[in-house]
């Protein structure tokens, strides 16, 4: 059995890396003819070749960034699609900062009245 070191010493190596890339490109080139059949088959098949390009292509990861600058929303759901690192932590960050902002700690300001106060005396009255 291997481990995590080892596996990614193996995958670091030139000849794994491009296997993987051109593996991936074959993957989203045919996930239109897996999307003719019944199912949702070509969407699994496109992110599993997208998520392998994305892990050995530095072109392909900027382009993706920009993507994702540009269709914030649709760049979320891709990163939760893929299972990203970066997608989870990110998740609880905006969880942890919705939490300390809605806590029982938090300071809640009051309504505003929906008609000033009366004064006894007053004499713009």
């Amino acid at each position: 059995m291997w481990t995590r070191e080892q596996w990614r010493t193996f995958v670091d190596l030139p000849v794994v890396e491009w296997s993987i890339l051109v593996i991936g490109v074959v993957l989203i080139i045919l996930s239109p003819l897996a999307g003719v059949l019944p199912g949702p088959g070509g969407i699994f098949v496109f992110a599993i070749g997208l998520a392998m390009v994305l892990k050995t292509s530095m072109w392909a990861k900027r382009r993706y960034v920009h993507f994702k600058r540009w269709q914030p929303k649709v760049g979320k759901w891709t990163d939760w699609g893929l299972r990203r690192p970066s997608a989870r932590r990110r998740e609880a960050m905006r969880k942890e900062r919705e939490e300390r902002d809605q806590g029982p700690g938090a300071t809640a300001l009051p309504d505003p009245p929906s008609r000033p106060p009366e004064f006894p005396g007053d004499p713009e009255r």
